[in-house]
């Protein structure tokens, strides 16, 4: 009969060769790379390479040190960690991706800016996008809040020349975010507001989880305040504001380039900045 049921021989070929595990792909052990350490289990960023190991630190700030070789993983893959080789200079970018413009100066500041609801927001994108922004002459304040918005754009007094962009957190359908926004947009200012956001509770999710270590960012309950409560899950002290402070700047330290950032902030971010900069 020529209907094989159970397919073709499972041994036929060389199936040792099939077998064999995927090479480690080398990869230079750059400072805040993550990756995991496979007999150990531990998972860090790299934060020193020194006579031949590396040193990594996890999301408690616990530092230990391990051999450069095959014995990582990046995203399940396996890597081959070796130091950092010396690579060619192209076109330098900035942290945003932007091609660098050289010896760029600061553009006199447009009378056009963009609101961020905190510092925490404000630092993020001056990190990320504060070259570009410069050389656009866009200056980022913090509302320290968005229910004042109303307000705070009744002052400015926004024109077609005189934009006013606005960065929020949590705009999600029903939000009081939303509300807010909505309020604005059929306000008489509105044709010269623009309000997006992000749907993150807060800025800090904008960051990858990945850069500190974690699959994903930790649930928490609605009767913990998030920030605390992220400071918890994390082993970190929360005790008083400059706790806070202190676990936002760990945070932030991580975050490189826009790569470290999620989607959902990037495109917002950019959408604003060329609503502003239109002349």
């Amino acid at each position: 009969m020529d209907d094989d049921r159970y397919g073709h021989d499972v041994l036929s070929g060389d199936w040792k060769k099939r077998a064999a595990p995927a090479a480690p792909t080398p990869t230079d052990a750059v400072r805040d790379l993550v990756v995991e350490e496979v007999r150990s289990g531990f998972t860090g960023a790299v934060v020193r390479v020194e006579a031949g190991t590396v040193e990594l630190e996890d999301w408690k700030g616990r530092v230990r040190a391990f051999p450069l070789g095959g014995s990582f993983l990046i995203d399940g893959s396996p890597v081959a960690l070796r130091v950092p080789r010396a690579t060619p200079q192209g076109r330098a970018r900035t942290a945003s991706g932007s091609f660098a413009v050289d010896r760029a100066r600061a553009r006199v500041a447009r009378e056009s800016r963009i609101f961020v609801e905190g510092r925490h927001d404000a630092e993020l994108v001056e990190k990320v996008w504060g070259a570009d922004l410069r050389v656009e002459g866009v200056v980022v304040e913090y509302l320290e809040g968005v229910d004042h918005l109303a307000e705070v754009l009744a002052e400015f007094r926004p024109t077609a020349t005189r934009r006013v962009g606005v960065l929020v957190d949590h705009l999600v359908t029903g939000s009081k975010e939303s509300r807010i926004a909505e309020s604005i947009a059929r306000g008489p200012s509105g044709a010269h507001v623009l309000v997006v956001g992000h749907p993150f509770v807060d800025v800090w999710q904008a960051v990858k989880p990945g850069r500190l270590g974690l699959e994903a960012w930790p649930t928490v309950p609605r009767s913990v305040e998030w920030k605390h409560g992220i400071c918890e899950h994390l082993g970190w002290p929360h005790d008083d504001q400059a706790d806070i402070a202190a676990a936002w700047q760990r945070i932030l330290g991580r975050v490189r380039t826009f790569g470290d950032l999620e989607p959902a902030l990037l495109g917002r971010v950019e959408q604003l900045i060329d609503f502003v900069t239109v002349d």
